[in-house]
């Protein structure tokens, strides 16, 4: 075979290749036509990184698959390798859905336009202070001085309540942030830090070995929990799909098991209105997520130089 006729081959092979990726990496605002034909719409599901990717994808993933069973989209989980990754990518509109904290959520419906569509069902969010369960400390009080680990500066029932209650008792402690719920569990267990955030879920559903060398010190008032919102760019017949979807989780055996894996016992429809507890804090630039942060630092410092 003549080396002209293996060349035209291999540039046939590298364009039916490159069109095959091209393809399959489509954007969904590209992908708008097949909603009226028999492929499914692949959507991203960002989850936060409260915990390990593997513990989230084995928690998350049924849920998924669930949902995805006989409908127009498929649901792929994608998480971050922490708090303040997956802040930057909601803020670049990376997930066409992401469960979020409550905070998050009213920072990007407001910056990036993410629109509320369940919440978990008669639930509320609180966040907790463990300690060792053989550390002399009992009270809030005695914790001044002391580090205390946190996920991520806008970790809210983790990092911002607690940090926000010690601020208003006037009880300085020095932070350490550690990037997950796991990392700060680990961290207080280990003596590296004498108390840590989390929130009880993750304290339950953290490996044993390390929850049996904790105890709670103290659980901070109830809040609108996380929120499951969409990205504008998602059509408006995908999201009611999906919405009804999640909403219809509980009528079938195998919904209800994942559910109850993941710690959820239902959800119900949600309205950008039910996160008014969360801003009635008027928390500001206390918690604001790091890539917030950083934008509106450049746009301060662009107007100073157009100044």
């Amino acid at each position: 075979m003549s080396i002209s006729i293996l060349f035209k081959r291999l540039i046939l092979l590298t364009f039916i290749c490159s069109v095959n990726l091209t393809v399959n990496a489509q954007p969904i605002e590209s992908k708008n036509d097949s909603l009226h034909s028999d492929e499914p719409v692949i959507l991203t599901f960002g989850v936060v990184p409260q915990q390990a990717a593997s513990t989230l994808a084995r928690l998350w993933s049924p849920v998924l698959e669930v949902m995805s069973q006989n409908a127009n989209f498929q649901l792929r989980f994608a998480t971050a390798r922490d708090i303040p990754t997956f802040e930057k990518r909601l803020a670049q509109g990376e997930y066409d859905i992401a469960y979020m904290n409550p905070y998050h959520y009213t920072v990007f419906h407001d910056s990036v336009g993410y629109q509320a569509l369940v919440k978990q069902k008669g639930k509320q969010i609180k966040g907790i202070i463990v300690v060792r369960k053989d550390s002399p400390i009992q009270t809030l009080d005695e914790l001044k001085n002391h580090q205390l680990a946190y996920p991520a500066p806008a970790a809210f029932a983790a990092s911002v309540l607690p940090r926000a209650n010690l601020k208003l008792k006037n009880i300085e402690a020095k932070v350490k942030y550690v990037g997950s719920h796991d990392s700060v569990y680990l961290a207080v267990a280990q003596g590296i830090v004498a108390a840590g955030g989390g929130v009880k879920r993750t304290f339950k559903t953290m490996d044993k070995q390390v929850t049996e060398q904790l105890r709670v010190l103290w659980v901070t008032p109830g809040y609108t929990p996380h929120a499951i919102a969409v990205h504008p760019r998602v059509p408006k017949s995908l999201i009611e799909e999906v919405q009804l979807k999640m909403l219809e989780l509980t009528s079938s055996v195998e919904g209800r098991e994942a559910l109850e894996r993941l710690g959820f016992s239902r959800f119900e429809q949600a309205s950008n209105s039910d996160w008014d507890d969360v801003r009635a804090l008027g928390l500001g630039s206390f918690s604001k997520p790091l890539e917030q942060q950083a934008k509106e630092r450049e746009g301060k410092s662009n107007n100073m130089e157009d100044r």
